[in-house]
């Protein structure tokens, strides 16, 4: 007997070359390897810390905006952890890194940053709870893939390694799962209409997280900040 496909595995499936173009990408490669230049690694922790702050915020409108009490507690309960968990994380790199206070008071969002932040409010605006939980799907699995893809990988840089840890642990495989169960169940009552506005929304973030790689990897700069001969 054949298993029906679930609507989170056409989307997968759909999204095929993004998704593997996240595993070739020289900055995911150079955390694995451990020969990452240590200033694009400090680089993204400061983008992705600007990033989660964001993401909480819109775990926490899908929590306003579920139809019933047990989704609106499970979200809320997400947006916590990534407070707790991920911003936590961040903040410890951030001694490691010796990011000053100084230098945090004078941060600029990078534009991939500014803009993935800026699509999920969008969707967080404008969509049903599915089409939220679909925006923010593709950060939770692609992440957790790169976890599992390199779990074994043993670089000689502590922090590198404590970011793989981090990422192929059993608590984030929970929390992924959760979502991917949670925007299955939603697809199952939607209209078709809302299901592409679902894939849509699914598929920018996956294209805004091979970019967020590509911004941290060159330290991707504002226009006006660059110099030209």
């Amino acid at each position: 007997m054949t298993t029906k496909e679930t609507f989170t595995q056409s989307l997968r499936k759909e999204v095929h070359d993004i998704w593997e173009a996240n595993f070739e990408h020289p900055f995911v490669k150079g955390i694995a390897k451990g020969d990452l230049p240590i200033e694009c690694f400090r680089f993204y922790v400061l983008q992705d810390s600007y990033y989660l702050s964001h993401f909480a915020r819109v775990q926490a409108i899908a929590a306003s905006k579920a139809e019933n009490l047990y989704m609106t507690s499970r979200m809320a309960s997400h947006a916590q952890g990534t407070y707790e968990a991920e911003l936590g994380l961040h903040n410890k790199f951030m001694e490691v890194l010796k990011v000053s206070e100084e230098e945090l008071n004078q941060f600029r969002p990078a534009p991939t940053a500014y803009a993935y932040t800026s699509h999920l409010y969008r969707v967080a605006e404008t969509g049903t709870v599915g089409e939220v939980i679909a925006s923010l799907l593709p950060c939770y699995w692609i992440y957790y893939d790169i976890g599992q893809s390199f779990k074994g990988a043993k670089p000689k840089e502590e922090i590198y390694r404590t970011w793989i840890d981090t990422y192929g642990g059993e608590w984030f495989v929970k929390l992924v799962l959760e979502q991917i169960h949670h925007l299955d169940r939603l697809a199952e009552i939607a209209s078709e209409t809302e299901k592409e506005k679902m894939k849509m929304a699914f598929t920018i973030s996956c294209q805004y997280e091979l970019a967020f790689w590509e911004m941290a990897y060159t330290q991707e700069k504002w226009l006006s900040d660059k110099t030209y001969a």
